[in-house]
């Protein structure tokens, strides 16, 4: 596979993914009874943290052994796309909350 830098293509494709998050945790949120500004906050909140834990920007160790993830998109059958650096997915939760929330979707 070949490793492409393009951090407009990986822009593009980071707020996807954020995207398809907040909705993924919001259905979930709303299937377990939630609603109404509890439901906008811990969307808000648990989408925060999953974007962050996959930004590498919270620690993550278990055991003594560190991980440190560095996001790429499958941008082809043999291509892959980064930024050249970690990924800040976290920066895009609330426009995709905004997004959506004008949409109805939230």
């Amino acid at each position: 596979m070949q490793l492409n830098l393009d951090p407009t293509l990986f822009d593009e494709q980071q707020f996807i993914l954020v995207r398809a998050l907040v909705q993924s945790i919001r259905v979930k949120l709303q299937e377990a009874g939630l609603s109404g500004e509890k439901l906008e906050d811990a969307t808000a909140s648990i989408a925060f943290s999953v974007a962050s834990t996959i930004d590498d920007t919270s620690a993550i160790e278990v055991d003594g052994k560190e991980v440190h993830p560095y996001l790429t998109f499958r941008t082809s059958d043999d291509e892959l796309t980064h930024c050249g650096e970690n990924a800040y997915t976290h920066e895009f939760v609330y426009e995709a909350l905004q997004i959506l929330s004008r949409e109805g979707d939230l």
